[in-house]
């Protein structure tokens, strides 16, 4: 019986040896040698020192010839290269082009490089910087420190495209079933911002948790701690008799003057002021609809800003803050104030606009105007598309009866914003 030699045969100068691999050189002329090994192999000589390996081959899509790199010599050693040659070889028998097959693995590698980087904790972080610009300080710390808490223990480490609504409903369950509610929501709206962000930086092609918040249930709504209107003589006496640093309790004034919400009244900026019109202009960007919002300025509001130059007008912020005059006092800051003077759980910065706007609509001002003055948005989406009015020349009228109404309340010489001694501003 016959014994099958396996073996590959070496055939003259097709086959190389490592010792002619090794002492290859160019061609006396200086120009590119070329040195085969059979099936396609070659190694392309230009000089000692610099060797490379090529495949040659027929493309199974439209037969064309065409090559391969197989890397350098020396790392790349003659047996490596055989090696890579039968791979290649084995490809072709299956109708793959190994140099797609190549592309396409160092791709998936690529892929998966970045997924192992980009993981949800990775983005959220991300979008948190991005977040910043935005909002306070004390904002984005209580946004991280909830992720840090429910989130990123739990789906921190996964890639970002690996999220799915299924695992993200899961986690929040718990917190749910301890009646979390608000929790629960925030974190939604905050996953889903951190997907958005992932899907417009091109590592998502959508948000697989968009409508996870229809799963649960919709926190109670808590309203605002606020007073009656006839408490107001009382708060403003206590106003005017505790002990609070004149910056505070000047922007609470503000607050109640102007019915705006706290942040933006502790934000308030002089470039935002115009006396000679008597408005003050908030951008957009710092209105909670993203809208820009107009404020006419009454007698008493004038005068609580001229009670503030001499402190911050040279500064960016009408109301700075105690640790970084450049900056503006803490949206939480009335907050505190009230509670140092009895208000706890009876009242916050925010109520003051309950306040206002309860006893605007007790004396008959129109609702709309009402609404426009707090800068609220018309739930009916329709009306809202037609109604395009701020009411200001009605505005105008009504806060200036809301700041008599305060001036009164306060007994006149208790409050800080006394319209009768309001001076012109003189501009430094």
């Amino acid at each position: 019986m016959d014994v099958i030699d396996r073996k590959p045969r070496r055939t003259g100068s097709d086959w190389l040896s490592p010792t002619t691999v090794k002492e290859a050189t160019a061609n006396t002329d200086g120009t590119e040698r070329t040195l085969s090994d059979g099936q396609g192999l070659e190694l392309r000589v230009k000089s000692k020192d610099k060797k490379r390996w090529v495949f040659k081959y027929q493309s199974p899509a439209d037969k064309k010839r065409t090559n391969i790199g197989f890397g350098t010599y020396p790392e790349v050693t003659l047996a490596i290269a055989r090696e890579r040659r039968r791979e290649a070889r084995a490809l072709l028998a299956q109708g793959i082009d190994p140099k797609l097959h190549k592309e396409e693995q160092a791709a998936m590698v690529k892929a998966m490089e970045e997924a192992s980087t980009n993981t949800f904790e990775h983005m959220a972080s991300k979008w948190l910087d991005l977040k910043r610009h935005d909002v306070t300080e004390a904002y984005a710390a209580d946004s991280w420190r909830s992720l840090e808490l429910y989130v990123l223990p739990f789906i921190g480490s996964m890639p970002i495209d690996q999220i799915r609504a299924p695992k993200v409903i899961e986690m929040l369950r718990p917190l749910e079933a301890d009646g979390k509610h608000e929790t629960v929501r925030r974190l939604c709206q905050r996953i889903n911002e951190i997907l958005d962000y992932s899907v417009n930086h091109g590592l998502l092609d959508a948000n697989p948790c968009s409508a996870i918040r229809k799963v649960f249930k919709k926190p109670a709504k808590k309203h605002m701690p606020t007073l009656k209107p006839d408490e107001l003589p009382l708060l403003m006496a206590d106003i005017a008799n505790g002990r609070l640093d004149p910056t505070t309790r000047c922007q609470i004034e503000w607050s109640l003057h102007t019915l705006v919400r706290p942040g933006e009244s502790a934000g308030t900026r002089w470039d935002e002021i115009d006396l000679d019109a008597k408005v003050w202009n908030i951008p957009a960007e710092r209105m909670k609809m993203d809208r820009p919002h107009r404020v006419p300025l009454t007698p008493q509001a004038i005068s609580l800003l001229e009670r503030m130059k001499p402190i911050s007008g040279h500064r960016p912020f009408v109301f700075p803050g105690r640790r970084d005059p450049l900056g503006h006092i803490n949206d939480q800051s009335a907050n505190a104030a009230l509670k140092r003077l009895g208000y706890g759980g009876r009242l916050v910065a925010h109520g003051l606009r309950s306040l206002g706007s309860t006893t605007l609509n007790e004396q008959g001002f129109n609702p709309d105007a009402i609404e426009a003055a707090l800068s609220h948005t018309d739930e009916n989406e329709i009306r809202r598309a037609y109604n395009r009015s701020d009411y200001f020349e009605q505005r105008v009228i009504m806060m200036s009866w809301w700041s008599d109404h305060i001036e009164n309340a306060s007994q006149g010489s208790l409050s800080l914003a006394n319209g009768t001694k309001a001076l012109k501003l003189v501009n430094e």
